[in-house]
C-alpha cells in the first residue's frame, strides 16, 4: 500500500494524532473538517451556511493537497449540533457538489470541539489510476 499524509500544520495533528488527510492507494479520507481560521478560532459563529461554505472550502484545499478534486469525492459526512440547520447545511453542500452528488450522511451530535462551531465535515474521495498521485505537499 502507497500512504502519504497531508498537514494542515496545527498543532493539534501531532498531539492527537491525525492528518488533515491521507491518500492510500487512490482513495483520499479527509479528517473532520471545521469552521476555522488559520489561527484555530471559529469563522462566523453560530451560522451553520456560512460554516458549511467554509469547511467544504478547507476540504477542498485539503483534496488538493493530496492530488484530488470536489469531482473525486464519493462520500461525505455532516456533524450537526442542530439538526434544524439541515437545510442551510444541506443547499450548502449541494452548491459545493453540484452534479458530484457524494454519498452523504447527515447526523445531530451534542457538541464539536468549540460551542461556536454547529458543522464538522469528513470527505472521501476516489482517484482513478494515479492520476495526480503526486498532489502538492502541506
Amino acid at each position: 500500500m502507497t500512504r502519504r499524509r497531508v498537514s494542515s500544520g496545527t498543532e493539534w495533528e501531532a498531539t492527537v494524532g491525525y492528518s488533515r488527510a491521507v491518500r492510500a492507494d487512490g482513495r483520499v479520507h479527509i479528517a473532520g473538517t471545521t469552521a476555522t481560521d488559520a489561527d484555530g478560532d471559529p469563522v462566523a459563529p453560530g451560522d451553520a451556511y456560512a460554516q458549511t461554505r467554509h469547511a467544504l472550502g478547507l476540504v477542498a484545499e485539503a483534496l488538493a493537497d493530496a492530488g484530488a478534486d470536489i469531482e473525486d469525492v464519493v462520500r461525505t459526512r455532516l456533524f450537526v449540533t442542530d439538526v434544524d440547520d439541515w437545510e442551510a447545511i444541506g443547499r450548502t453542500h449541494g452548491e459545493t457538489f453540484g452534479d458530484v452528488r457524494p454519498a452523504a450522511t447527515m447526523v445531530e451530535v451534542s457538541a464539536l470541539v468549540h460551542p461556536d462551531l454547529v458543522v464538522e465535515i469528513e470527505a472521501e474521495a476516489v482517484v482513478e489510476g494515479e492520476r495526480r498521485a503526486e498532489g502538492r505537499d502541506a
